[in-house]
């Protein structure tokens, strides 16, 4: 069984997402992240997004550098591909959860 997911429309709908929080939240406590800091949830996602993009942008180099017949190690291309795919999958479920905890307060009875 296949699970198709649009790359685009997911990155869309998480940075809308993120616009959406950013314009709507307060400040929380800093939140560190090895050399990251954030000051809101907003930000945090944001980076979390661009994180992932980064990935899939590695992935894709290494990639095409194989491809070309650069001095690539294929272990490394697959590694990078499933540190990719796994960041990718692990955002996408962040994102179903959002978007269930924002239905769930949204219907919420005043």
């Amino acid at each position: 069984m296949s699970n198709s997911v649009d790359t685009q429309s997911l990155m869309l709908q998480m940075r809308s997402l993120a616009a959406e929080a950013s314009s709507q939240s307060q400040p929380v406590q800093k939140i560190e992240k090895g050399a990251q800091s954030a000051e809101n949830f907003a930000d945090l996602l944001s980076q979390s997004v661009n994180a992932v993009a980064t990935e899939q942008n590695k992935s894709s180099a290494l990639k095409t550098a194989f491809e070309k017949g650069e001095d690539v190690d294929l272990t490394e291309v697959m590694v990078q591909a499933q540190k990719a795919s796994l960041s990718f999958q692990a955002m996408t479920q962040v994102r179903n959860k959002l978007v269930e905890a924002y239905k769930d307060i949204k219907n919420m009875p005043i």
